[in-house]
């Protein structure tokens, strides 16, 4: 049985999020640093709110560092948004594959996140929302950003699978 934990003020529930879930543009300082850089900087973001996931933010190119992305031959299907593309980042000698995604022809509904990026958290230095470091989604398959004003539990840990 999942215990939903309260919100406290100011906090959001991932259960209270919907499914299929909903996206809302957000104007949070989102800023991305790998390999010593800062990859990514915007306050122009989307974020993807689906029940029992933290928050999976998409970022617009334009305020992503691309040079230092490259596309790969990995893909994916989303019954809500469509198929995703995944890039492969290196800087220097550092290298992560297939840690970013996007959505190039998403679906209806899903139409503001076209080319936008979401990234894994884990690999990076650091992800930060306002300024605080998020804490990966458990389990590594899903990309979810949790910070202290999102509480779960969350999906993705172990024994999570068939929520």
């Amino acid at each position: 049985m999942i215990r939903r934990i309260p919100p406290g003020e100011g906090q959001e529930s991932v259960w209270d999020y919907p499914r299929p879930p909903r996206l809302e543009a957000t104007s949070r300082h989102l800023q991305i640093y790998f390999g010593g850089i800062l990859l990514a900087d915007t306050r122009r973001a989307f974020r993807v709110l689906e029940t029992s996931h933290p928050p999976v933010y998409y970022i617009p190119p334009e305020d992503v560092q691309m040079r230092y992305l490259t596309r790969t031959a990995r893909s994916s299907f989303c019954e809500f948004k469509g198929q995703a593309i995944y890039y492969t980042l290196q800087i220097e000698n550092q290298r992560v594959e297939d840690v970013a995604w996007a959505y190039p022809r998403p679906t209806q509904g899903f139409e503001a996140l076209a080319n936008a990026l979401a990234f894994y958290p884990d690999p990076m230095d650091g992800c930060f929302v306002d300024g605080e470091r998020v804490t990966p989604q458990p389990g590594g398959f899903y990309g979810g950003w949790i910070t202290s004003d999102i509480v779960g539990p969350f999906k993705g840990g172990p024994g999570t699978w068939g929520w």
